[in-house]
């Protein structure tokens, strides 16, 4: 008997529809379980007991590297933190060599990194799952939390109308593809030159959903359930100037915000860049839940891992 394929998740189409609404009900069974405990107190069936997570940070984080960390200590595991420039890999050994080494000491690997095609080959050469903590190309355990803090808000997915303002980047993409899975539709507003991925527009669409790349502000916010951004100029990016001026027009003001739905919610996964896309009166608001998402980063990653485990 051959043995199970490996679950690893580097985007969300790993998993699936099915999949994923089953991490997104135990988030929510496990989260209201530990209500008033302790955040170090292991969950009570302690389902990752014994089990070890290595994780690997080729950029800076804080929260993929806390969330992950009491993801894992709450089901009952270890975590293993190791700065990429720390490592072997700093120094020019082989992505599939590491993968190889870490797979015989841990049970899980996951990775913050530039390169989609490194995760890529991690994954091939690991022999336990790997995990994607954020690269270039996407960010599927972010949109994980996202649905979480959605659905919390009494949000039903299917048919959700979301709206994207400003870079047509890694999260857009996650949420692009999240849209394709549940049926529910995305408006991006985003200037000339910077459209998302169009292989996860494309293939939302295929699955249904509709994807609107539009210029104008407004008419991307306009009647949205769900309003979301993100920082402009990401970590490590070139020509900060041109680009922070051609997004000027996508901050989420209290104008812009206003001509969303009455009773939409803001999402922003941080960290925020307080007075460029996204001003004070609008991520402190009413309307806002930035701080349950970023919450809901540790209780997503802990139903990720469950599944990535086999134990979902």
């Amino acid at each position: 008997m051959s043995a199970p394929a490996l679950r690893h998740f580097l985007n969300l189409s790993d998993a699936g529809g099915d999949a994923i609404a089953a991490m997104l009900a135990d988030a929510i069974d496990r989260k209201t379980a530990r209500a008033t405990w302790p955040k170090g107190r292991v969950d009570a069936d302690a389902p990752l007991a014994g089990h070890v997570l290595a994780m690997i940070f080729e950029k800076n984080s804080t929260r993929t590297r806390a969330s992950f960390d009491m993801a894992i200590r709450q089901l009952g595991g270890s975590a293993m933190v190791m700065e990429a420039g720390s490592m072997q890999i700093g120094r020019g050994e082989t992505i599939a060599d590491t993968a190889r080494v870490l797979s015989r000491y841990v049970d899980a690997i996951m990775i913050r990194t530039d390169d989609h095609a490194k995760i890529q080959e991690l994954a091939e050469y690991a022999s336990v799952p790997v995990i994607n903590g954020l690269t270039d190309l996407s960010h599927p355990c972010q949109i994980v939390a996202d649905l979480l803090t959605i659905v919390e808000g009494g949000k039903a997915l299917p048919g959700l109308e979301l709206a994207w303002l400003g870079d047509g980047n890694n999260v857009l993409a996650s949420l692009i593809e999240a849209a394709g899975l549940f049926g529910f539709n995305v408006r991006a507003g985003v200037p000339q030159g910077y459209d998302p991925d169009m292989r996860f527009v494309e293939a939302a669409r295929a699955q249904g959903a509709r994807i609107d790349i539009v210029r104008d502000a407004t008419e991307a916010v306009a009647g949205a359930d769900i309003v979301v951004t993100d920082t402009w100029v990401s970590m490590g990016q070139d020509h900060a100037h041109n680009k922070l001026a051609a997004m000027a027009p996508y901050q989420v003001d209290e104008r812009l915000m206003g001509k969303a739905k009455g009773d939409a919610l803001f999402l922003h996964c941080l960290p925020a860049h307080r007075g460029e896309e996204v001003v004070d009166a609008v991520i402190d608001g009413a309307q806002s839940r930035v701080w349950d998402e970023a919450e809901n980063r540790v209780h997503a990653q802990k139903s990720v891992l469950l599944w990535a485990l086999g134990k979902l």
